[in-house]
């Protein structure tokens, strides 16, 4: 690859980085009304939900590039666009 298309695919990962971030914020956001409690971890590329009884925390990432919300291994999953639901969905499986 040549320096120019290299330079073109590390600014189109920065951006991506930037806008998964952005996405996580707005999930905290999101989650506070509900009462969930969510950390944002691993240089701003996850987000980490504890159960508010015992168990693992939850993990949540944006993936499918960028599509969607997803956890458990990324067997599920919830669509950006719906912030709302994601968060009342992740609210519900963390209160299990």
């Amino acid at each position: 690859m040549n320096p120019i298309m290299q330079a073109a695919a590390a600014r189109l990962y920065e951006q991506q980085q930037q806008n998964d971030a952005r996405l996580l914020i707005l999930l905290r956001d999101a989650l506070l009304p509900l009462g969930v409690r969510a950390e944002l971890r691993d240089n701003d590329t996850a987000r980490m939900i504890p159960r508010p009884q015992v168990g693992l925390p939850v993990w949540v990432f944006v993936g499918y590039g960028g599509g969607y919300y997803s956890w458990q291994s990324a067997e599920k999953r919830h669509p950006v666009n719906d912030l709302d639901g994601a968060a009342q969905v992740l609210a519900d499986y963390v209160s299990r």
